[in-house]
């Protein structure tokens, strides 16, 4: 009798604890989505939150990558706000802008009404992680969760902000109200990341896209104790635990500490920069999403000086620096995906 391959056994999970891995494993972020014309057609007339709860969709969109990249991980399509509307927030993700909500929080009283996420709110995600694992066999599925201060920036400010201005407003002027709004999201996010490995997923990645507008001063008191509630109730759940910020170069050791087995870089930081800073811990990134637009030669290049750089680290998976853009030519990502697994694993 023989037994179909475990993902825990697999390059992704592997790097991902510090262990010897066969190739370097890469993955995307942002690798189902707009860049692939499969999903365009799929998604034709079919709003993005619409999308994100029906399981059906959501695996086949989730898959898409995997089949035509052969990655070494699964990302879970969904979006951040999602948990939000699943308890009730009146919100939206408007083309062109991103999510939008109709009632920004203000108050203590705006917080207390915002209920907590118990799995009965998301079936469709329990649904989508069971079909997804069933499909995917040995490739990992990874879970993920908005961050705190990133969530808590859509609802303060009622939509995306370049500057969040009212949410720093809320963080210097209105403790009280702030920490009620973090620990709220804190407690959303991490039952949705259970509710994720409960199904199936294999590792977990909180995404705090907007922590780059702290400083560390700030990130330590205001935010990072709310990021660690997250990552410890995931510790629990025995997975790895991804932690990726954009432009958070000066949080990269405070992010770790945090609570993560693997820290994202974004691609502005050389990862020979942010390696002694996260301490012993695996490191994800870093290529720049833009050089899959350069002739193939030098997008390889640059992709073998981050293979190379990465060794340093407890381990190393591949990714871009931020999510893929849009008008990216899959064939480039995927010439990308061959050139990175087939790198020698030593110098």
């Amino acid at each position: 009798m023989t037994t179909s391959p475990d993902p825990r056994d697999g390059a992704f999970l592997r790097a991902a604890r510090g262990e010897p891995v066969p190739h370097t494993p890469v993955w995307f972020m942002r690798q189902a989505g707009r860049s692939l014309p499969e999903y365009l057609r799929l998604r034709e007339g079919v709003g993005m939150l619409e999308s994100c709860m029906n399981p059906e969709l959501v695996v086949e969109i989730t898959l898409q990558p995997v089949r035509r990249y052969g990655v070494d991980a699964a990302i879970f399509f969904s979006d951040i706000v999602l948990p939000l509307k699943a308890v009730g927030v009146d919100l939206d993700i408007v083309p062109g802008i991103g999510p939008v909500v109709a009632q920004p929080v203000r108050t203590l009283a705006d917080v207390a009404a915002i209920p907590d996420l118990t799995p009965e709110h998301v079936p469709f995600i329990t649904a989508a992680v069971r079909g997804l694992v069933a499909e995917l066999g040995a490739t990992p599925l990874i879970g993920f969760a908005g961050a705190p201060f990133t969530v808590a920036s859509y609802l303060v400010e009622g939509g995306p902000s370049k500057e969040h201005a009212k949410t720093k407003a809320m963080m210097f002027g209105a403790p009280d109200v702030w920490d009620a709004l973090m620990r709220k999201i804190a407690g959303i996010s991490a039952a949705y990341l259970e509710v994720q490995v409960a199904a199936g997923a294999s590792a977990v990645q909180l995404f705090d896209s907007w922590a780059g507008a702290l400083t560390p001063t700030d990130y330590e008191a205001a935010v990072m104790p709310h990021s660690a509630r997250v990552l410890e109730r995931a510790r629990a759940l025995g997975v790895p635990r991804i932690h990726f910020g954009v432009g958070t170069a000066s949080l990269l050791g405070l992010m770790g500490e945090a609570g993560a087995d693997v820290v994202g870089v974004d691609w502005r930081t050389p990862l020979a920069s942010a390696i002694p800073l996260v301490g012993d811990r695996a490191v994800q990134g870093n290529l720049d999403p833009t050089l899959v637009f350069a002739p193939t030669e030098l997008m390889t290049s640059r992709a073998a000086e981050v293979i190379e750089a990465g060794r340093a680290a407890r381990g190393h998976i591949f990714n871009l620096g931020h999510g893929v853009i849009p008008s990216t030519d899959p064939d480039q990502l995927k010439r990308l995906t061959e050139f990175v697994q087939g790198y020698p694993i030593s110098g």
